[in-house]
């Protein structure tokens, strides 16, 4: 079988330096690879191992996947070994006629990468084609006047083989009148002319048969042969002449139907019917027409110089008597600029990735113009901007490659337009449209839509409840677009993590997987990444800050008053000389929570002597609201609320046992001998319960005497029977409760009254209390009074008309600020610090001076003039110098008391004072 034989350009004398510099040029670049081989190979044929060739190898060629790219399918390349094979005919004579040099060019495309690689197969010419002539037989009159010498020209044989298998000369029947010689014309074809011998004599001999043999150069030669028919005319002394033997012409091949080519001339010297002329073609044609009286040539159809460049035409020129003369006509039809190029783009990529590096190859273009010369040069370009650009390759085609960076994202499509323009005058062009997709990649990360999320989230929330939701967006498609989230770091405990929050993968819901608490938690900071599912993955990480916040969830807790294991209260004693103003004591109540729910304010449910003391509504002191009467009792009792800001609000209670005495010795016969004046509260349920009992009686008696009447008028002795006084069984008397002890709840009333004294007054307050803190008055069927300052006597309390609403803007001046409690006077208002790291920073200095109290609150003992406060304040303490209370919040794990030895009072103390603490014990009980 035969097999072509490649040639390889200069890249295979460079077998070092092509490896390294085909990777950069090999998407502009490629290799020619030329094969050579006789027509008619039979289907299947190996051409050449063009992959071998390209230098592939066998296990490259599935991934590589080696095709042919061309308009005829005329090759094809085997996948398993790479070669080269037939797939069609090739007949050189039908491919390319009658040109010298006949090749197949075509493009081998091969992917991953796309390259192309130009191959031309030339087609080497064997001798299948035996001349041929058109007519079996053609008929020749001679006069038998004609000279011996005489030529004419005989009918031209066809070879479709070209070089030496084509027509090389021709033979005539041996013939003792006639010869024959073989001519040539300009463009290398030949003809043959018939050679009168001998005289001829028409009496003698009038017809002749001759045998005409065409040969050709072939090994062996083919041959075919036409009859010459030869008449043998009546005497003519003189042929016709033309005034050429050859006639040569230029026409270009745009001239339409019925443009005059040219007249050919032919003359006899003889005379009459002799000397008439009539001219034809010695073969007729369909595309020019020839006058038979003046010899004129005209087309008849539309020329085209791609379809046939020249024409060769015989005209014979015929006298009267018979006799013919031939001339030759050759026509040489001229190109014109008549054929718009062809654009054919060939292997196009579907998708371009957008990482495709400038210079990667999208597509081979191929342009065809029919014309010749400047003609058939083109030129070809892209009409729009676009990031791609096209570079020549080999003469006629072109490559389509990238020129700069894609970015699927900003352009996903591109219409390019490419034009093709030859060089004509004027010149041809042609357009094309192609549109390119550009393949997406993962280049992208996904991108949150914030830089940072902050969420703030109530506590006591319940679990499982969504608390944020983080979003983020990814431009590339597909799964290089799908985005999931997780959390991949926190502050809080790896293992505790998810206990705490999760998210969601696919929605990046943050979920909370338990109640969260402010007090035991405020804050606490996550990580979390958005990642796609491209390959490889990309990822985006962002903060999240969740601040839990505080809701009213934990009420005041008192530190101070404290009571002892067993239940009983501490008591307090005052100086008898206490001046209005003085620092009896501090209520130190903390919450757990922050903010407003955290802000405490104080208040007297009830009191002994409700004039006799003022309550400092944010500090909690106790001071005396005027001096001591003599008709007051030694022992009071108080009864405090402390109420934070939240809302709802929650409270506490805390009960006060103040005893009036200058020195412990005088305070334990009052706490021994005489017992707390009577509680008004258990008075009045005391009095309550006895009204009850009396209605009760009265009503028992109605009945009886209802019945008594009834019976007496029935006049039956045996019911009176019953009413005898034996009959009857002997009451006992009732025991009331006692109610006068006890830590009453904040919304119980306050009324003070003991023996002996009938005056009632009212705690002073510096700010009024909203109806929720209202005191109830018992003879005033539970009219509402706030605390108020009054000094006039009163044997009842007068209901208070409802008070206004509380001026909003409360807040503190610069001076009245919390500070020390001297310069409060036991009355302070404020508000709370809006801002949560004012409110820290506030609690820790509170902490920091309720550290120092909580150091001297273990002992009961004290000096001269501590009035019984030493044991809280130190043994530093006196009557000018008091603690300063400060508003005291709760900090979770703390349960320091507020106090400080620093401070001044503002009362006066009594000389040879002494101070102490000490149990009320069960004495105090009635």
């Amino acid at each position: 079988m035969w097999e072509g034989t490649a040639e390889r350009g200069r890249g295979q004398r460079r077998p070092m330096l092509l490896p390294f510099l085909l990777p950069l040029f090999c998407p502009a670049l490629s290799e020619q690879i030329r094969y050579k081989i006789p027509e008619e190979m039979p289907t299947g044929s190996v051409v050449g191992n063009l992959a071998k060739d390209l230098g592939f190898s066998v296990q490259e060629l599935p991934t590589r996947k080696l095709r042919i790219s061309s308009e005829k399918p005329y090759f094809s390349v085997s996948s398993e070994s790479g070669e080269l094979l037939v797939s069609s005919r090739l007949d050189r004579e039908q491919i390319c006629g009658k040109k010298l040099v006949c090749a197949l060019e075509f493009e081998a495309v091969a992917e991953n990468p796309l390259n192309f690689y130009h191959v031309s197969v030339e087609l080497e010419d064997i001798n299948d084609h035996t001349p041929n002539f058109t007519h079996t037989f053609s008929e020749l009159q001679i006069s038998e006047s004609a000279q011996p010498g005489t030529r004419f020209i005989l009918e031209v044989a066809e070879d479709a083989d070209i070089a030496l298998n084509s027509l090389q000369n021709y033979k005539l029947s041996p013939s003792p009148g006639f010869s024959l010689v073989n001519k040539e014309k300009q463009d290398g074809r030949k003809y043959p002319e018939l050679v009168l011998e001998k005289t001829l004599d028409r009496e003698q001999q009038n017809y002749y048969r001759l045998v005409l043999t065409a040969l050709d150069g072939g090994d062996p030669p083919l041959s075919g042969t036409t009859e010459l028919r030869i008449q043998v005319t009546d005497a003519n002394d003189n042929p016709p002449v033309f005034n050429q033997e050859v006639y040569k012409v230029r026409l270009p091949e745009n001239v339409p139907p019925g443009t005059t080519v040219l007249r050919v001339t032919a003359t006899d010297k003889d005379e009459g019917v002799n000397s008439e002329i009539s001219y034809s073609f010695h073969r007729a044609g369909q595309v020019f027409g020839l006058n038979s009286k003046s010899g004129e040539i005209i087309t008849q159809k539309t020329l085209d110089f791609e379809e046939i460049k020249e024409y060769s035409i015989v005209v014979e020129a015929r006298d009267g008597g018979g006799l013919v003369a031939q001339c030759t006509v050759e026509i040489n039809i001229q190109d014109e600029n008549d054929n718009r190029p062809e654009i054919t783009v060939r292997s196009l990529l579907e998708m371009i990735p957008e990482n495709a590096p400038p210079g990667t190859l999208i597509a081979l273009i191929k342009i065809h113009d029919g014309d010749s010369g400047e003609n058939g040069e083109v030129n070809c370009r892209l009409d729009d901007e676009v990031p791609f650009k096209i570079i020549s390759s080999s003469k006629n085609s072109y490559k389509l490659v990238t020129d700069r960076a894609l970015d699927r994202e900003l352009t996903p499509e591109y219409n390019v337009t490419i034009t093709a323009t030859d060089r004509g005058k004027p010149p041809l062009s042609s357009s094309t449209k192609v549109t390119l997709h550009v393949g997406d990649v993962n280049d992208n990360a996904p991108l949150f839509h914030q830089a940072s999320y902050l969420v703030y989230i109530a506590e006591n929330n319940p679990p499982g409840a969504s608390i944020a939701q983080v979003s983020a967006s990814d431009p590339d498609l597909g799964s290089n677009g799908h985005v999931s989230y997780s959390i991949i770091a926190s502050d809080l405990e790896p293992k505790s993590l998810w206990s705490y929050v999760t998210v969601n993968a696919q929605s990046g819901v943050v979920f909370a997987q338990r109640a969260f608490d402010h007090e035991q938690l405020r804050s606490f900071q996550l990580t979390l990444q958005a990642r796609d599912h491209g390959s490889p993955t990309l990822s985006a990480n962002v903060s999240m800050r969740v601040l839990v916040g505080d809701r009213n969830d934990n009420a005041p807790r008192v530190l101070y008053p404290a009571l002892e294991p067993d239940g009983s209260a501490l008591f307090d004693m005052v100086p008898r000389a206490a001046q209005p103003g003085y620092l009896v004591t501090k209520v130190v109540a903390v919450d757990a929570d922050s903010g407003h729910n955290a802000w405490l304010s104080y208040h007297v449910l009830q009191a002994s002597d409700p004039g006799l003391f003022s309550l400092g509504l944010r500090t909690g002191e106790v001071r005396t609201a005027r001096a001591l009467g003599e008709k007051d009792a030694a022992r009071q009792r108080l009864l405090v609320g402390v109420r934070d800001g939240g809302q709802p609000p929650l409270s506490a209670t805390a009960t006060l046992l103040l005893v009036f005495a200058d020195s412990l010795q005088e305070a334990l016969p009052d706490l021994s001998d005489h017992s707390l004046p009577p509680d008004p509260q258990a008075e009045l349920q005391f009095y309550l319960v006895v009204a009850l009992a009396l209605v009760s009686v009265l009503f028992l008696l109605a009945v009886i005497l209802a019945i008594a009447l009834r019976l007496r008028h029935s006049s039956s002795p045996s019911v009176w029977n019953c009413f005898q006084p034996g009959f009857c069984s002997e009451s006992k008397p009732v025991v009331f409760p006692n109610y006068s002890e006890g830590t009453l709840p904040y919304s119980y009333n306050l009324y003070g009254a003991h023996a002996g004294k009938t005056e009632c007054n009212f705690l002073k307050c510096s700010e009024p209390l909203s109806s929720g803190q209202g005191l109830l008055c018992p003879e005033s069927s539970g009219a509402l009074f706030p605390l108020c300052d009054s000094s006039e006597p009163t044997s009842h309390p007068e209901p208070l008309t409802p008070q206004a609403p509380p001026n909003t803007d409360w807040r503190f001046s610069q001076a009245q600020r919390p500070g020390t409690s001297g310069s409060q006077n036991g009355d302070e208002t404020g508000t709370w610090p809006n801002n949560q790291f004012d409110t820290e920073m506030l609690q820790a200095m509170i902490l920091a001076s309720a550290s120092e109290a909580a150091d001297g609150s273990s002992t009961l003992g004290g000096g001269a003039g501590t009035m019984g406060l030493s044991a809280r304040y130190g043994p530093q303490f006196t009557l000018q110098h008091v603690p300063d209370y400060r508003q005291n919040v709760y900090i979770p794990g703390s349960n320091a008391t507020l106090t400080n030895a620093a401070g001044k009072r503002d009362g006066k103390a009594p000389a040879g004072g002494n101070g102490n603490k000490k149990k009320s014990g069960k004495k105090e009980k009635k």
